[in-house]
């Protein structure tokens, strides 16, 4: 079956290519290419006689077809983007689903990423995580996903430029805080560079800006201190009073160190001595 190959490249150094890129890059009837130039130098290091073609936000609608028509007559086609692995903050979706949507095959070929790199690299923990990929340039927009980020508990890894590398910085350390994270810089590059820190001493360190590809790891929210035994009863007493279930109460009350369990045993024991109260001494 003609399938549609997605093909990690290296994101800096080019002897990180796996055995299985070189040969489908080699036998694909096509190979797609996000940036042509960067491309044919990967295919011209490892003396692939390729030639590429470009596959861009603007012209993905038309290799879309070129592709189709490849598959339908049995030809592989090989997607590959600049650097890392295809539709991680690059084109490619579209021609995916078409793709799928026709009955043809996709697979990827699993290889270098940009945000496992930096993930692995940062020390922040990589047991979960949320890849953001470039921030909203709209300020509404991105205060409205920092403000969701704001409470996540897993570690975060975000794509940005070098140049809008500090504001991106200062802008994080206000909405997020004293935060641990990482900078990691130009990776498997000559000029590799993991730097560490809060997010307030890194936005002092590259207020400046810097160069190259950048991946910034920040890690996730800390755990949400429990309410103390007195403000949970009162947040207790107040929905009981208001006419909220024990179900809705329990459900709205437990947070990270307090189980819905345990709001709900503290629910009942409540309205258990508001009961005996209200009932007068027992005979």
């Amino acid at each position: 079956m003609a399938t549609l190959h997605l093909v990690a490249t290296p994101i800096g150094n080019l002897e990180d290519v796996t055995l299985r890129a070189l040969r489908v890059l080699r036998e694909a009837a096509l190979v797609l290419a996000e940036d042509t130039r960067h491309t044919r130098t990967l295919l011209a290091r490892h003396e692939i006689a390729q030639r590429p073609v470009s596959l861009h936000a603007h012209n993905e609608a038309s290799r879309v077809e070129r592709a189709l028509a490849v598959l339908e007559e049995g030809g592989d086609v090989a997607l590959v983007c600049d650097a890392g692995t295809p539709l991680v903050s690059d084109p490619g979706a579209r021609i995916v689903r078409e793709v799928i949507a026709a009955g043809h095959a996709v697979t990827a070929v699993p290889g270098p990423s940009a945000v496992l790199a930096a993930l692995t690299v940062a020390g922040l923990g990589a047991e979960r995580f949320t890849f953001v990929g470039f921030l909203p340039r709209k300020a509404g927009e991105c205060d409205a996903l920092l403000e969701r980020l704001a409470v996540a508990d897993e570690t975060l890894v975000f794509f940005e430029s070098p140049r809008r590398l500090a504001v991106t910085l200062a802008r994080l350390a206000e909405r997020l805080g004293p935060r641990r994270a990482c900078v990691a810089r130009e990776l498997t590059k000559l000029h590799e560079e993991a730097a560490r820190g809060t997010l307030h001493e890194l936005a002092e360190r590259f207020a400046d800006g810097t160069r190259g590809e950048v991946t910034l790891v920040v890690e996730g929210a800390p755990p949400a201190e429990p309410p103390g035994l007195e403000d949970l009863d009162a947040d207790i007493r107040a929905g009981l009073a208001a006419g909220e279930s024990a179900r809705d109460l329990a459900d709205r009350l437990s947070v990270p160190g307090l189980s819905r369990r345990r709001v709900y045993a503290r629910i009942n024991s409540l309205r258990g001595s508001r009961a005996v109260r209200a009932g007068g001494p027992r005979r």
